[in-house]
């Protein structure tokens, strides 16, 4: 098998199903709809945790057994690998459909694999063997959730601030200029309570650049 081709999907509004009732469908519906994605869950039983986002309005449940033309007008569906005979069945409709699809553990069925995820704000890192080893995928997301790493990721407010305003201001520091006013200072000034200070120390660094590039013809940074 290829490489995969790694890619960001805006689910936002999309009709997307999830086949099953499990754990793991558990995880997938609560996937999407953090995506903003319009979830449809179908099987005819499903966990507590499932029938309780059905209740509150989340979802929308068919309490029954998967049947073929279910994935009619669907973007994206995943389906559990409980029971061979659906996932087969859902797997011909998709492909038939041209519809993304992920059987869960069934790499060879699948369009698509979900990577392993962590999330600091809006800023997210997926983590992928390729389907090899999701025991591995899942450690390499555990170590960098405790990474001190992910503590530049939480600032992703403030770069995205200073982003903007040395933007109206004309100017296109270049990236390795970026990289050197992200040190240990700005850090502790951000999570030392002195938010404005460390965006008033990143803004000047900027701009105090030996030669800022202006905004014409020039590639952005950060």
């Amino acid at each position: 098998m290829g490489n995969y081709y790694p890619v960001y999907l805006d689910l936002t509004g999309r009709p997307c199903v999830v086949i099953g009732g499990g754990r793991e469908a558990e995880r997938k519906v609560a996937g999407l709809l953090e995506a903003g994605a319009k979830v449809t869950l179908i099987n005819a039983e499903v966990s507590v945790v499932l029938k309780d986002m059905a209740g509150r309005g989340l979802i929308d449940w068919v309490s029954r057994d998967y049947q073929t033309g279910d994935l009619e007008g669907a973007f994206l569906a995943i389906v559990e690998n409980d029971r061979p005979r659906v996932y087969q069945a859902v797997a011909r409709e998709a492909e038939k459909r041209g519809i993304l699809l992920n059987v869960v553990d069934t790499t060879h069925l699948c369009s698509f694999i979900a990577p392993a995820i962590v999330r600091r704000g809006e800023v997210t890192f997926a983590i992928s063997t390729g389907g090899l080893s999701p025991a591995l995928a899942r450690r390499l997301r555990e170590e960098l959730d405790a990474s001190p790493v992910m503590r530049w990721a939480e600032m992703a407010d403030l770069f995205a601030e200073v982003r903007r305003e040395v933007r109206k201001k004309g100017l296109r520091p270049h990236p390795d200029r970026w990289q050197e006013c992200m040190d240990g200072e700005l850090m502790d000034l951000y999570f030392g309570g002195r938010r404005e200070e460390a965006k008033a120390r990143l803004l000047s660094m900027l701009q105090e650049q030996p030669e800022p590039t202006r905004a014409a013809g020039v590639a952005s940074g950060s």
